[in-house]
């Protein structure tokens, strides 16, 4: 079984194909919403990527085939002034599953974000998504509290 982790070229014909394909595998699990990609996203979306300078994605293939997807967002961290990476996409296809691509994916984002100076790199997850969770936890990640006392972080959103 050979692995590959690499970092996507949204001019490369098979990546622009590969990408809708993991996103939409994602999106139709339970844990990416249980629902496939609207036709339109499905179509556009990396001609979109490819026009923000601050975007990239990370592809993992087992065997030459698809398997996991990390699509990232550089941003900026005001507290430290320096520009971080936000993992909005992290998906492994299920028959994938249980062979470590999510650490390969997280070890790729990580070796990118450091090349481009960023002082952390940040992820939403959902609560009850514990597979996900211990993937995470077992590659450093933790709750984002500045305090203690004050609780940690929440993600929240306002749909337009």
């Amino acid at each position: 079984m050979k692995i590959d982790i690499i970092q996507a070229d949204y001019q490369n014909s098979h990546h622009q194909q590969d990408i809708p394909f993991l996103l939409n595998e994602y999106a139709k699990d339970p844990m990416g919403g249980n629902s496939a990609l609207d036709t339109e996203v499905y179509s556009n979306l990396v001609s979109h990527l490819a026009k923000l300078p601050h975007a990239f994605t990370v592809l993992a293939y087992v065997d030459g085939k698809p398997a996991g997807l990390a699509n990232c967002f550089e941003g900026f961290s005001t507290f430290a002034c320096k520009p971080l990476v936000n993992i909005h996409d992290m998906g492994v296809i299920a028959s994938y599953r249980g062979m470590g691509l999510s650490q390969k994916l997280l070890e790729k984002v990580e070796e990118i974000a450091n090349g481009k100076g960023c002082c952390k790199i940040t992820l939403e997850v959902l609560t009850c998504n514990h597979v996900a969770k211990a993937a995470y936890q077992k590659f450093g990640f933790s709750d984002y509290e500045l305090d203690p006392s004050a609780g940690s972080a929440v993600f929240w959103q306002k749909k337009l």
